[in-house]
């Protein structure tokens, strides 16, 4: 059994395990009990009252975070010639086609990101088995496949996410770095609570939102109060 550190026991001492937290209050007690000596990820996991194995409840989309996820998302932009001077522009980090492709075929993933055009989709197909177990097949569901590339890039350097219910119900999102205040990691929070909200399936019953927990890397949870939002 894995010994718990004088630092897990004293944050886990400052958390109330009967007690439902204010998103705001989450915020700030999740900054308090991070003690990490590098910039923790702040998560949200959200258990949602669905069934992903049904097509109608699936729960996926995107959402623009007002203040970022306060890391540095490396974005691959896989266009055509003609495309490549906008994609720059916007600030992709790798731009290009066929000489990437090879590289992903030679098993490099190192991107966070990959934006393409619909025309080039017909080429990342082979390559499904690659970027699916990674999350990095592009999708015009969350806007990764347009033919406005420059936005597309754009948004994603600014804070788009996309987010998936996986197949126990859970949404799990980073919402923001330890360095962050505790309002901007409340209000991104809120964010992506409130797009859930509004995804809410016709065919889903009873209680939607069953259970939200924040956490930081190496951080016990906080159960906090989906009312709140």
């Amino acid at each position: 059994m894995a010994k718990i550190t004088k630092k897990q026991k004293e944050a886990r001492s400052k958390i109330d395990a009967d007690r439902m937290y204010s998103i705001d209050e989450g915020a700030a007690l999740i900054k308090e009990i991070t003690s990490t000596k590098f910039d923790s990820s702040i998560d949200l996991a959200v258990r949602l009252g669905v069934d992903p194995r049904k097509a109608n409840q699936m729960i996926r989309g995107v959402v623009t975070l007002p203040h970022g996820t306060g890391k540095d998302v490396k974005v691959l932009a896989l266009v055509t010639p003609d495309k490549e001077a906008e994609a720059t522009e916007a600030g992709a980090d790798f731009v290009g086609l066929d000489e990437y492709l090879d590289k992903i075929k030679g098993g490099w993933t190192d991107v966070d990101v990959i934006i393409t055009m619909p025309s080039v989709m017909g080429k990342l197909g082979p390559l499904g088995r690659v970027l699916g177990p990674r999350g990095l097949m592009p999708n015009p569901k969350t806007g990764t496949v347009t033919m406005d590339v420059a936005k597309a890039v754009s948004d994603v350097k600014a804070g788009k996410i996309d987010f998936k219910v996986d197949k126990t119900g859970i949404v799990h999102a980073a919402v923001g770095k330890a360095s962050f205040s505790a309002d901007k990691i409340a209000d991104n929070a809120k964010e992506l609570l409130d797009t859930l909200i509004k995804m809410k399936p016709a065919a889903a019953k009873g209680i939607y939102m069953k259970s939200v927990y924040m956490s930081s890397t190496m951080s016990p949870s906080v159960q906090l109060d989906p009312k709140t939002v």
